[in-house]
């Protein structure tokens, strides 16, 4: 299921509902990036789920992030086949794979060939694409 498209000022005013992080519509609808070491996920070792700030849609299970050292939560594999949709970026005078949610577009941030089994990948994300869920208790 996809989102509706939404206009700037409606994405905004959701995100702000949301209590999201400043840089979160940039991110999300422009593809920006927030400084490395500044999302409150960076360092942020819960159990729970990360879904995207935009339409709630399950992206990452906790158990699968990692400390990568680079600055932004990593993770080795979505929680779901087809949570994440890939594309090529050739922004920047790079070509990389971006990685949006697959529900709603929203960008997420990159996955790489450098992370640790049983993937291999790093999905590098911007905290401001997401939102934790913590793991009910009980």
């Amino acid at each position: 299921m996809t989102t509706p498209a939404k206009t700037p000022e409606e994405w905004r005013a959701l995100l702000a509902s949301k209590g999201a992080e400043p840089l979160a519509f940039e991110v999300t609808r422009h593809a920006a990036t927030e400084r490395a070491f500044t999302g409150r996920y960076e360092d942020h070792w819960a159990k729970g789920n990360y879904n995207c700030i935009c339409c709630d849609a399950l992206l990452f299970d906790a158990s699968t992030k990692f400390d990568a050292g680079c600055g932004w939560p990593s993770f080795y594999q979505s929680a779901l086949p087809g949570a994440i949709e890939e594309r090529v970026d050739r922004a920047h005078g790079m070509v990389r794979t971006e990685t949006v949610c697959a529900n709603c577009g929203a960008h997420l941030g990159h996955v790489f060939p450098d992370g640790p089994e049983p993937t291999g990948l790093r999905y590098c994300m911007n905290s401001a694409a997401l939102q934790f869920e913590p793991q009910d208790k009980g």
